[in-house]
């Protein structure tokens, strides 16, 4: 049934809007572990739990990987100086994982996967389109995670004269994938058990990271990085949005849903922001001191992101911080392949959530393979999957969050599988909204390191923006233009179907004409 919407301040009784005291809440450790069986269905009022504080765990667990220190190396590539990559990246990452926490909001709403809570925009069937969207984004970010950590363990090895060779990767990558797919495929209850450790270990063993490698900053020389212009610093801003929030916003309600849907609003967007961003905030700022002190770190980092920061270390820590970057890539992995499963359920697939993670988990095993042993760059390659991914993802988000900010009441349940219900089937508008902001955010994104990318970027002359080899080629305005294009679009155009849809009583029981997923 449908559920009256809470206001964004019903309950704030803390500074993010939840006064809960266990961090876990629901993720109780004397539990025995279960298997998660549910796939897209809408969870019970009986098992929903926690309180929106419980969220800091997933969302910082996945984010507190050193992974983000190499992302000073990657906003120094755009040409720009400290102060400039300083602000570029703050704002990248607190904008974007705020989307996410606006998306959040729609999990305990609707208390069902995000890519089913979708639905309500895009119709029951007309959702598969961003759901294979999202599928492939998530499994693209799990498969760049396990072969990072496949690659940073064998250049540890090999720092250690253990041999970092293809043996070391071939059974590093064995071990990663495993904990990822296990973590996957048996769900909410294991990856909220080990988000909490993998922060505890990932945490403790990043501040003495830091501490060892400080004496390699020299403040002179990365004040000395010269400025860039005002179109690289665009460029460096969308990056950081592609690189942190927009690659999570798709999967945002997925662990919200099992919040009880009286939960505060404003602690579900307050608790998701805070734990996604407090990490990468925190390691991008001492990441562009590392790399502002040194060109060849920077470079370094361009080939092997994890890696190169270990060369830095002594000895005795190389062990401990293959651990920490295992785990902390592991951490995202696991988010990302429990989600890709989640979304390709909602594509239309017919088989358990676990079945979808397994085989979510095959494709990430082949495509870590290809970038381990076969890709020459790692960098171009995954700066082009972030910019063509993120320009129908971010169009996607502004539907969907326009869409939720529309709307007064809950979402209701049945007819999120229903395609005769209030949702719709087919709804032609923010189909054709979601293709068109696509094609034009294509247009005005390049990336000529990746040669499969080179059609990108056609709109950039007809717009007076000086081409693919203009000033603006590389600002990648695409994004921030889909977003806002469909945004706004479904704003204007949205509000209509959105009050006949609410103005509906409640639906039939949920096995009442129900499209079976």
């Amino acid at each position: 049934m449908t559920h009256p919407h809470d206001p964004l301040d019903s309950g704030a009784t803390g500074p993010l809007g939840d006064g809960a005291a266990h961090p876990l809440d629901g993720a109780a450790t004397g539990r025995p572990l279960q298997l998660e069986t549910h796939g897209l269905d809408v969870i019970a009022d009986s098992e929903r739990r926690g309180t929106p504080r419980s969220l800091f765990w997933p969302w910082f667990g996945a984010n507190v990987s050193v992974l983000g220190l190499s992302y000073g190396a990657f906003a120094f590539g755009f040409g720009i100086s400290f102060w400039q990559a300083l602000v570029s990246g703050v704002l990248g990452i607190a904008v974007s994982f705020l989307l996410c926490g606006f998306v959040a909001v729609a999990g305990k709403r609707g208390s069902a996967p995000t890519m089913v809570l979708s639905r309500a925009a895009y119709g029951v069937r007309g959702n598969r389109l961003p759901s294979v969207i999202s599928w492939m984004l998530t499994v693209g970010w799990e498969t760049v995670l396990t072969a990072l950590a496949t690659m940073a363990t064998a250049t540890v090895f090999d720092s250690l004269g253990w041999g970092g060779g293809t043996e070391t990767m071939a059974v590093a990558l064995m071990v990663v994938a495993a904990l990822t797919v296990v973590g996957g495929v048996m769900g909410f209850d294991l990856i909220m058990r080990l988000q909490t450790w993998i922060t505890v270990i990932t945490g403790v063993l990043t501040i003495v990271y830091v501490v060892l490698v400080a004496d390699h900053i020299h403040w002179n020389t990365v004040g000395a990085v010269p400025a860039g212009s005002a179109q690289e610093f665009v460029g460096a801003l969308v990056f950081m949005m592609t690189g942190f929030g927009l690659g999570w916003i798709n999967a945002a309600a997925d662990y919200s849903r099992y919040l009880p849907r009286d939960s505060s609003s404003r602690g579900v967007i307050g608790w998701t922001a805070f734990g996604a961003s407090l990490a990468p905030l925190v390691l991008l700022v001492f990441g562009l001191l590392l790399a502002g002190s040194s060109a060849e770190l920077s470079k370094a980092i361009a080939a092997d992101p994890i890696g190169a920061l270990a060369t830095l270390l002594p000895t005795w820590f190389l062990v401990p911080f293959a651990l920490v970057a295992v785990l902390g890539l592991v951490g995202g992995a696991v988010l990302d392949i429990y989600s890709s499963g989640l979304a390709l359920l909602s594509a239309g697939l017919r088989v358990p959530r676990y079945a979808a993670a397994l085989f979510d988990g095959v494709l990430m095993i082949a495509g870590a393979i290809y970038i381990v042993f076969f890709a020459d760059t790692f960098l171009a390659q995954f700066m082009g999957f972030l910019t063509t991914l993120g320009v129908p993802i971010a169009a996607w988000a502004g539907v969907m969050l326009a869409d939720l900010a529309l709307r007064r009441r809950d979402y209701d349940d049945g007819d999120l599988f229903r395609p005769h219900g209030r949702y719709g089937d087919l709804p032609v508008r923010p189909l054709v909204l979601t293709l068109a902001a696509t094609a034009v955010g294509w247009g005005l994104v390049t990336n000529s390191a990746a040669d499969w990318l080179t059609w990108q970027g056609y709109l950039l002359e007809p717009f007076g923006l000086g081409g693919r080899t203009g000033a603006w080629a590389y600002a990648n305005l695409g994004v921030l233009v889909a977003l806002a294009l469909a945004f706004l679009g479904t704003l204007l155009l949205g509000r209509a179907r959105v009050r006949s849809q609410e103005a509906r009583g409640p639906s039939p029981a949920l096995d009442e004409g129900v499209l079976n997923p």
